[in-house]
């Protein structure tokens, strides 16, 4: 017997005792009065009932059975009434036999019985199958949910790792200028940097969602190795509020940003120039910013590049609809991203926080 079967057929003894002993007690107190007045005594409940529970036991085979060759709802209901009358025939004649001592059965009290037993087992027999289409409905759902999942996670998980070669493609071509250039401390500090970012990456484990804090110490990599091709013409400002640094972002969310901002804000600029990241909350969401200081205009035609087109795709797989990317240029020159994401906490860093008040 697999785990599936021994669940089911616990499944079935559990509710099938609740089931028999609720309705056990409701006819109990139903004959009550009955009882007080002498004219019936407690077996004549007892044991009809008892029967139908070991009949409804067998008759168990039967109805699974009849759903594994899905028919319809109406070939259901009338081949269990059939079983049911049926079933109920040894139902009413066993009950006679035991009530009567083994006695002759009056033929009034046999048809009672057997009508009665007919009744609550046909009404069994519909239960069950109701039951029983409920729960594959709901394992349908469930496994769809599942698979919906796993294409979702898969998707990211795919878009993620097209992201790391892009960052690692540039990171090697700065390095191939710096040795052009004949910089060869700087070189070797970007590789040491290079190395140290993808150790990082490689070891973190592969999650959909992380905490902005932990999204930020890897941008702060990136930052770095960037810092250390561009000297004093690449500028850095950062405003993180606190309350958000717990906050979780898509894994990988700052960096192709913070990159595209590098690479069309400040690159082509002679004297450089800075990039600023700001987050605060904003309306039960999560907003951050991402500015650059380049010449108005600078880069416009750049966004629908792999950074920026990887980062919307994720977005819509993660939260549907429920977020804000847009991109602006102000008069004053440079790009603006401003993002806005559900707002959900990471529980570690959160109790983490609680704990140190």
């Amino acid at each position: 017997m697999n785990r599936n079967d021994a669940l089911s057929l616990r499944s079935f003894w559990k509710i099938q005792i609740i089931g028999w002993g609720c309705f056990y007690i409701y006819d109990l107190l139903e004959s009550i009065h009955a009882f007080l007045t002498k004219r019936v005594f407690i077996d004549e409940e007892t044991v009809p009932i008892a029967l139908m529970f070991l009949s409804s036991c067998a008759l168990r085979f039967f109805c699974r059975w009849l759903l594994r060759q899905s028919q319809s709802w109406i070939d259901l209901e009338w081949k269990a009434a059939a079983a049911a009358m049926i079933t109920s025939i040894p139902v009413a004649c066993a009950a006679g036999l035991i009530l009567q001592r083994f006695h002759s059965v009056p033929w009034d009290a046999l048809v009672t019985v057997w009508a009665w037993s007919a009744f609550v087992l046909f009404m069994w027999c519909s239960s069950y199958f109701s039951i029983k289409q409920w729960q594959k409905s709901s394992l349908e759902k469930e496994r769809l949910l599942r698979a919906e999942s796993e294409v979702r996670e898969a998707r990211l998980l795919a878009l993620r790792y097209q992201l790391n070669p892009h960052f690692l493609f540039n990171s090697l071509n700065a390095v191939s200028m710096l040795i052009l250039d004949e910089n060869a401390p700087a070189a070797r500090r970007m590789l040491a940097q290079i190395g140290d970012l993808l150790r990082t990456s490689l070891d973190s484990e592969v999650t959909a969602e992380v905490a902005l804090s932990q999204e930020l110490a890897f941008t702060e990599g990136y930052l770095a190795i960037e810092q250390t091709r561009f000297g004093e013409r690449l500028r850095i400002d950062m405003a993180i509020q606190l309350e958000t640094r717990d906050a979780l972002v898509p894994n990988m969310l700052l960096q192709p940003l913070v990159e595209n901002a590098v690479r069309y804000g400040v690159a082509p600029l002679i004297e450089g120039g800075w990039i600023a990241i700001k987050s605060a909350l904003h309306a039960d969401k999560l907003r951050i910013v991402i500015v650059n200081s380049g010449r108005r205009g600078e880069g416009e035609q750049k966004k629908n590049g792999i950074g920026l087109g990887n980062t919307e795709e994720r977005l819509k797989t993660l939260y549907g609809t429920d977020f804000v990317f847009s991109l602006a240029w102000p008069e004053s020159g440079g790009c603006e991203v401003v993002l806005e994401l559900p707002l959900r906490r990471a529980p570690n860093l959160q109790e983490a926080s609680l704990c140190g008040l």
